[in-house]
């Protein structure tokens, strides 16, 4: 009911309307404080976890904990949901204590140096409660804290799921804008002094590509060497033992990965060595036993550190999935070593020739082919590559002469009666190169 007319509130009225404004701005900051408290720690809790912590919860018989490994196994997306979240709460919180102070105290006299000491004692209380001291907390309690928070977290990673994107693209952005162009004007430094140093037509091809490999081995990574998804040869877990059988027969890999339903839930890989003693088996046994953990990196691992971890994991093949969980390719210890030494061939491995001839005037050719091969196959005098001035050892440092200093694929450069079109490059290297041979030659 309405108050009369010329109603009057009391002193005492008035002071319980204050006092109780007063205790609900508190109890929202506190609740804000406790929410930035809650999440610091449970960044903290997540990227605390060591590499073999994970393992063992992805093999783990807690569900939980199994959820941990696989919402980790996406670390950008969790580092953007927490900044997200983080920031947000910390904004509100520190406008809300200077609007507040601004409403309660200098309505009628506000002041900005007032207002600005609010800002900074806020923020300072913020850096302490709810930062500082929830990070100090959690690590020493990672595990436990990860298990209790995870059923929230993968909430929140789905709802921002939208916001994920475009903050990748900037983080990527800005990885891009800084750290890669040191790393390749390093690396360009460095190849520089190899070509340099092993000018002299006596150092071999063989050893100028060890070292141009070590030289670029730190800043390759898993998804620029994988082996794309769509020639992974795996086997779905729900294939009978006879089955199994027949892909192994006619893959010839040593090691298989399996999935479940598509190649985005692998469920580990089968060594071929541990089926030696079941081949006499019925169709109906159970091959899944012997499955092994299946390692899953991400595409932006760089291959040196991928190499220790095979190294200290003993394990010779990893999983590349995307951020999105989607399983891109795969990577294997032979890939890594063969990115400095160059192409590993076993006794089982076909020998491959340096060019393919796919018709009358057109062949593909390896870029590091040598000149005198090319002259060869091609029935060219090698004099007529004379007539070019800088290196010409190989077939792809002679198209460097013809071109530009940063060679792109589909690019069509011609000399004599031959016309050479890139088909692919690595590192400003001419891996393959089409030839086409002119008519009236």
């Amino acid at each position: 009911m309405d108050d009369p007319p010329g109603y009057t509130p009391s002193f005492v009225e008035l002071f319980a309307g204050q006092v109780l404004q007063h205790v609900l701005s508190l109890s929202f900051l506190l609740l804000l404080l406790i929410l930035s408290a809650i999440i610091s720690a449970c960044e903290a809790a997540f990227f605390s976890l060591t590499t073999e912590e994970l393992d063992a919860f992805r093999e783990s018989t807690d569900k939980r904990e199994r959820d941990v490994a696989t919402l980790m196994s996406k670390p950008r997306v969790v580092l953007v949901t927490i900044l997200i979240l983080d920031g947000f709460v910390n904004v509100c919180m520190i406008t809300f204590s200077a609007l507040q102070w601004w409403i309660l105290n200098d309505a009628y006299n506000p002041s900005v140096w007032k207002v600005f000491v609010t800002i900074l004692s806020a923020a300072a209380i913020i850096a302490i409660v709810g930062e500082i001291l929830p990070k100090m907390i959690a690590v020493p309690h990672n595990k436990a804290i990860a298990r209790r928070a995870i059923a929230s977290w993968k909430v929140l990673t789905n709802l921002f799921t939208p916001v994920h994107m475009p903050m990748r693209r900037l983080n990527q952005f800005v990885e891009r804008l800084f750290d890669p162009k040191k790393m390749r004007s390093l690396s360009s430094e460095l190849q520089e002094a190899i070509e340099l140093a092993s000018a002299d037509d006596a150092t071999p091809e063989g050893e100028k590509e060890i070292l141009r490999g070590i030289v670029n081995f730190g800043t390759l990574t898993a998804r620029e060497i994988m082996r794309p998804r769509s020639e992974i040869s795996a086997v779905d877990i729900s294939l009978d033992f006879h089955m199994l059988m027949d892909h192994v027969e006619k893959s010839g890999f040593s090691r298989i990965p399996v999935y479940r339903g598509s190649l985005d839930r692998v469920e580990g890989i089968l060594y071929i060595k541990d089926l030696l003693p079941f081949l006499e088996m019925g169709a109906d046994y159970g091959w899944q036993s012997l499955l092994r953990p299946g390692y899953v990196v991400a595409e932006g691992k760089k291959i040196d550190q991928l190499l220790k971890d095979f190294q200290e994991k003993r394990v010779h093949i990893a999983v590349v999935q995307s951020e999105q969980g989607h399983t891109t390719g795969l990577i294997t210890l032979e890939d890594i070593i063969e990115e400095i030494i160059g192409d590993i061939n076993d006794e089982f491995d076909e020998v491959t020739s340096p060019f393919q001839r796919i018709d009358a005037r057109t062949y593909i050719f390896e870029g590091k082919t040598s000149l005198a091969d090319f002259c060869k196959t091609m029935e060219v005098s090698p004099a007529v590559f004379n007539s070019r001035p800088g290196k010409r050892e190989s077939l792809g440092e002679f198209i460097l002469t013809l071109g530009k200093e940063e060679p792109k694929p589909g690019d069509q450069l011609s000399f004599e009666h031959l016309t050479f079109v890139i088909e692919s490059i690595d590192h400003n290297r001419i891996k393959r190169v089409r030839v086409n041979v002119h008519e009236q030659a």
